[in-house]
């Protein structure tokens, strides 16, 4: 059995911050945080200095290392995605479906569950975002295939919920009724809103019914107004609801998203919207016919709609800390609560007796190095 303590570096667990510690691993297993001095008779790794965490969640990813999931909905794309990001800080990724064919939906259930029963490393779940959206909040989306939820369409996802370790969908509650929300709840998925033009009222009945979460905050969809609060106001004010955000200050003003992260608290997480593009050097990528640019820090089509994001989690913690917002805080938005909306309690920390998955990040809050767990 090797034993090996991590030591001279802050240990941030995805609560709290522990000073003057070290990381206990057995055999690549986490062990324990304990106080640097008693790591006695064990082969001792100083890191000096920086920030270890617990390797970073990130539930809206769409592609990575150069793959596309809407292209390549199977295991081998899963793989390279996974991989991309791990290199850029998340170790657990919810690889996400845009609005599609009915036929790539079952394939990406199918490919989803394959790779968590074969042990896949990095793959936390599905996030289905669409195809039940409001056409007139579409976004990057191809509006021609949304459309409205029916029951074979429910049936469909329900079974995919109970098969699949953690099954989010985005839905517009214009396209879903409350019973349908119920129902997906019901077999364990978790239930977000977003591409949504409804007024406050159908938001509340919604999350009434059992929807828990917001699909990135303020983009595509109704926004806080003094007399109609919209989706917005509807995720805001309650606390039930969590929020998903792209930091990357673009999708969002620094201001508002100051707003939107002191109003939420401990409601708030970090998501990088990515595309094909992370971890690589392209400049443009084809999504479903259309062409999106990379340019200056941002993805756009060929009309200058925002078509996800040039994000990594570590760069959206550096904007949070930039906004004023506590180290703690803003790590624990990219670890311990997107894990939490997910309904995954044991990601986005340390657990005793797991394989470590972990960041070492400079002082600066840049990327040292990852643990993957494997």
């Amino acid at each position: 059995m090797t034993k090996t303590a991590l030591t001279g570096t802050r240990v941030f667990d995805g609560t709290v911050f522990h000073e003057n510690a070290a990381v206990l691993l057995s055999d690549g297993c986490f062990e324990a945080i304990v106080p640097a001095a008693e790591a006695q008779g064990v082969n001792i790794t100083d890191l000096g200095g920086g920030i270890l965490s617990p390797g970073f969640v990130d539930v809206q990813v769409n592609g990575g290392g150069g793959v596309l999931f809407n292209d390549q909905p199977d295991s081998p794309a899963l793989k390279i995605m996974a991989e991309a990001h791990a290199s850029l800080g998340a170790t657990r990724i919810m690889p996400t479906l845009i609005t599609d064919t009915r036929e790539k939906v079952e394939a990406a259930i199918e490919a989803v569950d394959e790779a968590c029963r074969k042990g896949m490393r990095g793959i936390a779940g599905l996030h289905l975002e669409g195809p039940h959206l409001d056409p007139v909040k579409c976004g990057a989306h191809d509006p021609s295939l949304i459309r409205p939820m029916d029951e074979d369409n429910l049936a469909m996802l329900c079974d995919a919920a109970r098969r699949l370790p953690s099954l989010l969908i985005t839905v517009a509650p214009e396209s879903v009724s409350p019973e349908q929300i119920a129902a997906l709840v019901g077999a364990g998925a978790r239930v977000s809103l977003g591409h949504s033009n409804c007024a406050c009222a159908m938001a509340e009945q919604a999350f009434a019914a059992g929807a828990s979460m917001a699909t990135h905050l303020f983009n595509a969809m109704s926004q806080l107004n003094s007399r109609e609060p919209g989706l917005v106001g509807a995720a805001l004010s309650s606390e039930q609801v969590t929020c998903g955000l792209i930091a990357d200050l673009i999708h969002v003003h620094p201001v508002s998203l100051t707003a939107a992260l002191r109003a939420k608290g401990q409601g708030a997480f970090l998501v990088s919207d990515a595309m094909s593009p992370a971890g690589t050097d392209v400049e443009s990528f084809d999504l479903m016919g259309r062409q999106v640019l990379r340019r200056n820090g941002q993805l756009t089509l060929t009309d200058g709609t925002l078509a996800g994001a040039d994000l990594d989690l570590p760069t959206a913690v550096r904007n949070v800390v930039g906004l004023g917002f506590d180290l703690a805080n803003a790590l624990s938005m990219v670890t311990s609560r997107p894990a939490k909306a997910i309904g995954r309690g044991d990601l986005g920390c340390f657990v005793k007796g797991q394989k470590f998955e972990a960041v070492h990040l400079s002082d600066g809050l840049t990327l040292n190095k990852v643990w993957v767990g494997a």
